[in-house]
């Protein structure tokens, strides 16, 4: 007497037929791009679970502020005050250098740069992954967050927008193995390209030359430099730098500035129009320079 469960494809046949779809839908995924929306739709059906996942922790952060201590308060308050009042005599000399980049830009006839606009998220979740370093934040594509939009906290770049959801989405950290961003030394303007080691304190620099001015300590900025992340926020520190005759490049390592591994509140940037206008007018200008004449150089 056959049983229900002797009756179809045998398991083998259902095995080959699971792999053979599954590397179809990867290959469709992949190259031609085909679930993107399917993606945006499952992250905008997920995202209330999200939200219900992270009710109780967000229960017990409230009970446990509840409960602090009247004098951690007073205190915490006291050293608020003291790093706004620091901040605020630095808020004064950047608005007189401002003044000054300003007007020094007026002179030169340079466009002026324009602040751009900025939105506070903040952290819903880790990526559990051993091999990928992301995190989900709560803003959305109803908030305006785009692919690609650089994310930053209080030290510097933390990474940028990778899949945007309805009402959350997910940002790729820039220690991720499949992150690179281009940096410029603080100190000498040498350009390089900062890798992410999928370690959340450790980034490497590509390629670089042994005759390279680098140094332990030096600070590197985003370079602007593909248009990614904007010009002039800190990304890392130089820890170390190996020198070994025997390599090709040598081996550079970097710290992250931001806080990877204990962000809490993020913010989101926004490209402006005018720095674009900005990066096109130097480029027009760089080739309406008239060329030298070959002959009148050789004259000369």
């Amino acid at each position: 007497m056959d049983t229900i469960f002797t009756r179809g494809p045998s398991l083998n046949n259902r095995l080959t037929l699971a792999l053979v779809l599954s590397v179809v839908l990867i290959f469709v995924d992949h190259k031609l791009d085909g679930f993107k929306s399917t993606r945006v739709y499952l992250n905008s059906l997920m995202s209330p679970l999200q939200y219900l996942a992270n009710l109780p922790g967000l229960m017990l952060n409230e009970s446990a502020q509840r409960l602090t201590s009247q004098e951690q308060l007073l205190a915490e308050n006291q050293k608020l005050n003291n790093q706004l009042l620091l901040m605020s005599e630095k808020l004064q000399q950047f608005d007189v250098i401002a003044k000054e980049n300003a007007q020094l830009r007026e002179l030169l006839q340079a466009p002026i740069r324009v602040s751009s606009r900025k939105m506070v998220a903040e952290l819903m979740a880790v990526d559990k992954n051993p091999y990928s370093q992301q995190v989900v934040i709560n803003k959305g594509a109803i908030d305006g967050v785009y692919l690609s939009q650089p994310v930053i906290d209080d030290k510097g770049i933390v990474g940028q927008v990778m899949e945007v959801g309805s009402t959350n989405s997910r940002v790729l950290l820039i220690a991720d193995v499949t992150h690179a961003i281009p940096v410029r030394s603080l100190r000498n303007d040498i350009r390089f390209i900062a890798t992410g080691s999928g370690a959340l304190n450790e980034l490497y620099l590509e390629h670089v030359p042994h005759s390279v001015d680098i140094q332990e300590g030096d600070t590197l900025i985003s370079s602007g430099l593909g248009k990614v992340f904007p010009e002039g926020y800190p990304v890392a520190r130089v820890s170390q730098v190996v020198r070994d005759e025997s390599r090709p490049f040598a081996r550079v390592i970097v710290t992250p500035l931001a806080n990877l591994d204990r962000l809490r509140h993020l913010l989101l940037l926004w490209h402006t129009p005018e720095s674009e206008n900005e990066s096109d007018a130097n480029s027009t200008d760089d080739t309406d320079k008239p060329a030298v004449n070959e002959e009148e150089s050789s004259d000369a």
